[in-house]
């Protein structure tokens, strides 16, 4: 259920809020993705065919964002063959792998601090017995 609503919102960011007024930040962060996972669209590099950025003037007849590309220069993303862009792979999937590792991790962590908290109240509850036995 997750990985359905994962898939569709990050399609749909991309298509729809891609290099629109206002969505700086969205913008930036899909660029962001793009390079840092090595990948282009959500499920690849089709989906920007979609996009409302891509049909329209502003992008210079790209068919793909300059941050598909595995070398980045300026209008780059005009030419989609698999030496130029990350045709491979879509985001969605290396997203997906990003978060399950990482959630390992967090797991992790919350899994040892749990264990130090249990010693705490075990040595608390052993230092209030011995303190109650003993008068002042």
């Amino acid at each position: 259920q997750l990985s359905i609503e994962l898939k569709q919102n990050l399609k749909n960011t991309m298509t729809q809020k891609y290099q629109q007024e206002g969505e700086e930040s969205v913008t930036s962060a899909v660029d962001k993705l793009q390079q840092e996972f090595k990948c282009c669209g959500s499920n690849n590099y089709t989906d920007w065919a979609d996009s409302l950025w891509i049909r329209s003037q502003e992008a210079s007849g790209r068919k793909v964002p300059d941050s598909c590309c595995k070398t980045i220069t300026d209008l780059c993303g005009r030419r989609d063959h698999p030496s130029n862009i990350y045709k491979e792979n879509g985001c969605i999937t290396k997203l997906e792998n990003f978060i399950q590792e990482h959630l390992k991790i967090i797991g992790a962590v919350g899994i040892s601090i749990a264990c130090v908290q249990i010693f705490g109240m075990i040595f608390t509850c052993c230092l209030y017995k011995s303190l109650k036995q003993e008068p002042y």
